[in-house]
């Protein structure tokens, strides 16, 4: 039981302060995208190096891995896009509203996924309850590498092991030589940074929150499937939701009303879906 109220303290505590600190960040530089992506893939490398390096007659060297590395490759490209992406995302103007709920999207694709690529079959229950929490994540849109079958799939093929350590740290560390290629960019938004150097402390706090989040949804993945995951991190995101709107008000398209609602609704889903399970 603690274990749980573990993880999801990670989950909620760390994602969701981590939501409204990028929203604080990026509302004065929606440019830096490229930035904090990369300020976050580096302390979680770092974070995660001392327990992955072993030290060699020739020098450190990577520890032995649970899950062969080669299995990493795909996820490792998928997640840096994806994260690159969303991050990328504010520099459109968008707001976090609209952000969290084409985030949420990711509950029927897993359904879907899960369904045609790992074979897994879903009651009517749980088909039904994730229709209901996709519905009402997208509702507030008319008031915005999460965990896939792929991730799923890898963990189901060394159930021997817990690596969602291992898991976090060579997501990111594998993925450090990319950021190469956006040299350029992100030597510009630091020149940017610069000019205001209180700045840093957002994105600190913005990485350290970020650290906390991944740990969370890591540790999460090891333990339930990919759906269940993707559900309780809609749920996380509708708590986002409600929390962006607290702390830095509703657009004027948005309906107070219709959003608890909604986030009601996402809870009672959520409740349908483990009831479900049984």
């Amino acid at each position: 039981m603690y274990g749980w109220l573990a993880t999801l303290g990670l989950v909620f505590g760390g994602c969701c302060s981590n939501a409204i600190s990028l929203e604080q960040l990026t509302s004065e530089f929606p440019q830096a995208g490229s930035l904090i992506t990369f300020f976050q893939f580096i302390l979680i490398s770092l974070h995660g190096l001392p327990q992955h390096i072993t030290w060699t007659s020739y020098g450190p060297r990577l520890a032995p891995t649970q899950i062969p590395i080669s299995r990493y490759i795909i996820q490792v490209c998928l997640f840096y896009l994806i994260s690159l992406l969303n991050n990328a995302a504010f520099a459109y103007d968008i707001p976090m509203s609209v952000h969290i709920i084409f985030r949420s999207g990711g509950l029927i694709v897993s359904l879907v996924l899960g369904y045609i690529v790992a074979g897994k079959r879903y009651n009517i229950h749980q088909v039904l309850s994730v229709l209901v929490v996709t519905m009402v994540s997208y509702a507030p849109h008319y008031l915005r590498p999460h965990p896939n079958p792929l991730q799923d799939w890898t963990y189901r093929q060394h159930t021997g092991a817990s690596p969602w350590q291992e898991s976090m740290f060579f997501l990111h560390f594998l993925a450090l030589p990319m950021f190469v290629l956006l040299r350029g960019d992100i030597s510009a938004q630091i020149q940017v940074v610069n000019r205001t150097p209180r700045a840093y402390i957002a994105l600190l706090v913005n990485t350290l929150t970020q650290l906390v989040c991944v740990a969370g949804v890591n540790r999460l993945t090891t333990r339930v499937n990919a759906l269940t995951v993707t559900l309780v991190l809609v749920v996380r995101k509708a708590v986002s939701l409600v929390l962006s709107v607290a702390f830095n008000g509703a657009a004027s398209h948005v309906d107070m009303q219709l959003l608890w609602t909604g986030a009601a609704m996402v809870m009672g889903g959520t409740i349908w879906y483990s009831f479900g399970r049984k």
